[in-house]
């Protein structure tokens, strides 16, 4: 099955129809003939095969209390500094004592960054008196006039992201009196400024590659890094092009596609491969090691993310391209997921001119893409791909950062809270309804109370084998891991009774689906052309002239991915029987 073109529909009939297919997945096959639901179970059909309303609702109301003890002490002991050390009670900030500490000073800007990444929580959770608190905290006491080094990536997705959610929630009559009587769009005022003082990092590259890092008050340092990942240069569509379309400046917009774009560009000719790692000044690979985790994972996410939310055919392009060439060069093991006979399928690193494999090792942040998977309509890859997560989590209670499959061990042993298993657990379990993502939340919701939970809030794992902690609770444990299990049990949730009017940005902040989104202002001024993306009077880093959705003959490529939902998938286990066993068995369990 594949898409409609979207050319014969209206802007609300593309909405309805193609985001109902790619975010809800709410179909069912109508043959009852090749599953029989009163056939005998086996034991793990048994054991994930239902979840009563009971321990639905006893989750739901764990869930709650994990967010307040993470926030309640945030705001008690860390506000208005940007993180909380939950095993010392008290805040942390920008390491000035150590200005090279990128670990830190990429993502703490002395900017009260955990209540900004965390407001769209307070809307969800259901909270209007300490959402609209929070808000006035924000708006009296947030501003980035400050001489702090931070990375664009990160101040983008939590910030800027976090500032528009908020913002546009406030606006949805699906969350009323939520905005308070004195709101007069402040965050979204605070959003322009702070995108305002990242422009610099694109001011100076002639490739529309930005530099990794700006000074929110003095722009670009000049001893600073010229070389970024292509997650960090390339990921910022959502956000930069929502803020264009709210206030009516394509600038925004422009950059981040020119630098989308100007990644997409410089991929390898003959396996469609990207690298991790570019100068941004030369526009060559410095790593060119091609996979689906750290350093590039989002880059495809928001691809596609960017086409739902905005209609731009070259973003579909650029994505299916992509995700052909993934399919083809990074996924081993058997060819189907739930038929045939091999190893269980696995997408490893490879070089971006060969296909060859590079490591022997995958990172966490890999994780997430099942949920991309299920986006573009591949059901069964995303089940497969998010049943071997699962399995290294029942394994050791949690994600090591970088799993060496080839040893069958961790490389590197930290789990700082990460979020993506539990993205990808919640997004299928909306598609599928199937009563064993509610199992594999409730397994993460009890390895984080059991290993992470500290006096005041939760803390990093230093060693997944002897659960050491690290005195850090990263702000994306609130505003994502903690959201992504409170929506997977809330089933009420208006997030969840309009799925698919709502769109998660890469750190899971709420963006609301709208035709008005697709409209650009600035259109009949002529002042959104595809010569405006070439800024450098070069040829800017732009796709090939084929693949230039703004040219005056658009093509209608989309996916051909749209999986049926079984009744198998539906009522008994999503990964068969035979095949879940052994993905557990691998990791000897």
């Amino acid at each position: 099955m594949k898409y409609p073109d979207l050319a014969v529909f209206s802007e609300k009939t593309v909405l309805g129809i193609f985001v109902t297919l790619l975010v809800r997945l709410q179909v069912f096959s109508t043959s009852w003939g090749q599953f029989n639901v009163f056939r005998q179970r086996f034991p793990l059909e048994k054991e994930y095969g239902a979840f009563s309303e009971a321990a639905r609702l006893e989750m739901l109301e764990e869930t709650r209390k994990m967010f307040y003890h993470g926030y309640d002490n945030y705001m008690e002991h860390a506000f208005p500094l940007d993180e909380l050390n939950p095993l010392h009670c008290c805040g942390r900030g920008p390491d000035y004592d150590d200005p090279q500490n990128i670990n830190i000073n990429d993502v703490l800007g002395d900017y009260s960054l955990t209540l900004v990444d965390t407001l769209d929580m307070l809307a969800i959770i259901g909270n209007r008196s300490e959402f609209q608190k929070a808000v006035k905290l924000v708006v009296d006491t947030v501003h980035f006039d400050k001489s702090n080094v931070v990375q664009v990536f990160e101040v983008t997705i939590r910030m800027l992201g976090g500032l528009l959610s908020g913002h546009l929630l406030m606006e949805d009559p699906r969350f009323p009196g939520l905005s308070p009587d004195w709101y007069m769009d402040d965050l979204l005022s605070l959003a322009h400024d702070l995108a305002e003082r990242l422009l610099p990092a694109f001011d100076k590259t002639e490739t529309g590659i930005p530099l990794p890092r700006v000074n929110l008050r003095d722009g670009v340092p000049e001893d600073g890094r010229t070389t970024t990942c292509t997650a960090g240069g390339g990921s910022l569509l959502l956000e930069f092009s929502l803020l264009s379309r709210l206030v009516g400046d394509p600038i925004y917009e422009i950059y981040a596609r020119r630098a989308a774009r100007g990644l997409y560009s410089r991929r390898n000719l003959d396996t469609g491969l990207m690298g991790n790692v570019v100068d941004v000044h030369t526009g060559e690979w410095t790593s060119k090691m091609s996979g689906l985790g750290a350093g590039i994972d989002s880059f495809y996410e928001i691809l596609l993310k960017s086409f739902i939310m905005f209609g731009e055919e070259e973003d579909a392009d650029m994505f299916n391209s992509s995700y052909t060439s993934i399919k083809q060069y990074m996924r081993k093991g058997r060819g189907s997921c739930n038929s045939g006979t091999g190893l269980h399928p696995l997408y490893v690193n490879v070089e971006m001119a060969t296909g060859n494999t590079a490591t022997h090792w995958i990172d966490s942040l890999q994780a997430a893409f099942p949920g991309v998977q299920l986006l573009t309509g591949d059901v069964e890859e995303a089940i497969c791909h998010h049943a071997l997560y699962y399995s290294m989590w029942r394994k050791y209670g949690c994600l090591p950062e970088r799993y060496n499959w080839k040893l069958e061990a961790p490389d590197i042993k930290f789990y700082p809270l990460r979020p993506e298993l539990v993205e990808s657990t919640y997004l299928l379990y909306r598609a599928t309804k199937n009563p064993f993502y509610l199992h594999v939340g409730r397994d993460i919701l009890y390895s984080l109370n059991n290993h992470t939970k500290a006096k005041c809030g939760y803390a990093t794992i230093h060693d997944v084998h002897e659960k050491s902690l690290e005195d850090r609770q990263e702000s994306f444990f609130l505003s994502e891991t903690v959201k992504y299990l409170f929506l997977l049990f809330d089933v009420d949730n208006p997030i969840n009774k309009h799925s698919s009017n709502y769109l998660f940005t890469t750190e899971g902040h709420i963006l609301p689906i709208s035709s008005r989104f697709r409209l650009k202002s600035w259109d009949s001024d002529g002042l959104f052309s595809p010569d405006l993306y070439d800024l450098s009077g070069g040829d800017g880093g732009g796709v090939p002239p084929d693949n230039n959705a703004t040219s005056s003959q658009p093509t209608h490529r989309h996916s051909p991915y749209c999986d049926i939902i079984s009744q198998e998938k539906r009522f008994s286990l999503p990964l068969r029987n035979r095949y879940l066993q052994q993905v557990f068995a691998a990791f000897g369990l």
